[in-house]
Parts: C-alpha cells; sequence; structure tokens
C-alpha cells in the first residue's frame, strides 16, 4: 500500500469523521479542522521522510552501482538505519502517531476509546483510501491488456498510464 499526497486531506477527515460519530474522540464543532489538519500534518511528514529514504536508496544503488531490481531491498535496508516505517508497519508508526497527537492535542477535547479501540478503526479508514494501488493496477493492466508484461514497451506504457490515471483522480 502506497500514500498518496492527494489523498492525505480525504484520509485525515474520514479518520475524524468516523471517531467523532463513534464518541470515541470529543471535538468541537469548530475545531475539527484544526484536528484535520494535524491528522494530515503527520501524514504529510512520512511522505516527506519517505522521500528521503527514496532519495538516500538511489545515491546508495548509484555509489555501489547496485541494478533497478534491488531497489526495495535497498530502501528496507536504508529505512532500518533511518528508524523509518514501511508498509503495514508505516501505517501501524501512522496510526500511533496520530492517536498521540490527538491525546496532546487542544483541539481534542476528551478521548473516551482505548488506543486499541482507535488503531482498529483508523485501519479501517487507511485500508479503504490505500487500496486505491490495487484498483489502479487493474484499470492500468486493462488498459494495456494488448502489450505482453515484462516487455520494455508494457513497462513504458504502463508507468505511462499509471502516472495519467494519478493525476486525473488527484493523487499525484
Amino acid at each position: 500500500m502506497r500514500l498518496f499526497r492527494g489523498k492525505i486531506p480525504a484520509i485525515a477527515r474520514d479518520i475524524v469523521k468516523v471517531l467523532r460519530e463513534a464518541g470515541d474522540i470529543e471535538v468541537t464543532d469548530a475545531e475539527v479542522g484544526e484536528v484535520e489538519r494535524d491528522a494530515s500534518a503527520i501524514l504529510n511528514e512520512y511522505l516527506k521522510v519517505e522521500a528521503l529514504v527514496n532519495e538516500k536508496t538511489k545515491d546508495i544503488m548509484e555509489q555501489r552501482r547496485i541494478d533497478q531490481q534491488s531497489f526495495a531491498r535497498t530502501k528496507r535496508i536504508v529505512a532500518e538505519e533511518m528508524g523509518f516505517y514501511t508498509g503495514d508497519d508505516g501505517i501501524d508508526y501512522l496510526i500511533n502517531q496520530i492517536i498521540g497527537a490527538f491525546m496532546h492535542s487542544r483541539f481534542v477535547e476528551e478521548v473516551f476509546a482505548e488506543d486499541h479501540v482507535l488503531r482498529r478503526k483508523m485501519i479501517k479508514v487507511f485500508r479503504e483510501h490505500l487500496d486505491i494501488d490495487k484498483e489502479l493496477d487493474q484499470e492500468v493492466r486493462r488498459r494495456i491488456k494488448n502489450l505482453t508484461e515484462g516487455t520494455a514497451a508494457w513497462e513504458t506504457e504502463y508507468t505511462r498510464i499509471l502516472e495519467q490515471l494519478k493525476r486525473i483522480r488527484g493523487l499525484s
């Protein structure tokens, strides 16, 4: 799963909405926007650090002349060295950060639910929004079904159409 910058406001909005409607957190109507901005700031910071990890990974691969097929493995090593969490661990990290922000925010009047309850509800919101990767992949594959997967033409066209779909859906 991948976090897209264009999805951040919707994720933050839905997290606050779900938790407020369930009575898990108490936030006045006037302060909902501030709580959403706090959650968005955490998600944006995660993307900023992820970009640094990607850049450092590329630099290391270039210096050591490592082929591109090793990008994921090299990134995992760099992320571990930097204390950065990816994949499902990244989602857990983000959820913990948001829960911590709710506990210390002057805009959240009260947190009524226990952490594991908040975590379970928030993970559902993340999964709804982050499963867009699968949808995009299916759509791209449907559009280029006439090309043979694994060929240079397929890779080029896959990347081009994926970027096009991201722009159309406001994900990039």
